[in-house]
């Protein structure tokens, strides 16, 4: 009797991969080692790879400046000082991710926390002043108290966007004012 191949890897679904990614990571740390960093594209948004697999994460805890989405649009101050500090830290080299779910729709990335050789990412770029701590929809477990302390560090000591003073906009209110000034300026 002839023996069935067993099935292969769902990776032409990637709602699956996903999903098993997040258990995977949630039910065990230690299966959260081993991703190599492919890209960045924010300061606090990169993709990953391992064994053939692509997952994009969302840094938990905190929100950099953002880069211009498309040619001829403008970068908010700082933001590609944070993707160029993050690609430093983490680009072409293995992470350990810790998984805390995934974002909202439409994003549908996992958000996490990225080790590089036993530091946080994401608590580094609060410290050098090129992200703001996001306290919205913490996920049970995680705390943000180191991520405050450091911002207040941060800001205290004008570090990178802090250096901005009174002139400093948050990252969300950056993208508001520029997804309206894009809305009125496609409706003329």
């Amino acid at each position: 009797m002839k023996r069935k191949p067993p099935k292969s890897w769902p990776v032409n679904n990637p709602f699956k991969v996903v999903a098993l990614f997040c258990v995977l990571v949630v039910c065990s740390a230690s299966m959260a080692s081993g991703f190599l960093v492919t890209k960045i594209y924010d300061g606090d948004t990169i993709r990953v790879e391992s064994g053939g697999r692509v997952i994009y994460v969302m840094l938990l805890g905190i929100d950099a400046p953002e880069v211009a989405a498309s040619p001829g649009q403008p970068s908010q101050p700082y933001g590609i000082t944070a993707k160029k500090t993050l690609s430093e830290l983490i680009l072409n080299r293995e992470v350990q991710i810790i998984g805390y779910g995934r974002a909202p729709s439409p994003d549908d990335k996992i958000i996490g926390v990225v080790i590089c050789n036993g530091k946080n990412i994401n608590l580094e770029m609060v410290k050098r002043g090129l992200a703001e701590v996001y306290e919205e929809n913490l996920p049970q477990g995680f705390d943000i108290a180191p991520f405050v302390q450091a911002q207040k560090e941060a800001k205290g000591q004008g570090r990178g966007m802090w250096a901005q003073g009174s002139d400093y906009i948050s990252p969300r209110q950056w993208r508001q004012s520029h997804k309206r000034s894009q809305q009125g300026a496609s409706l003329h």
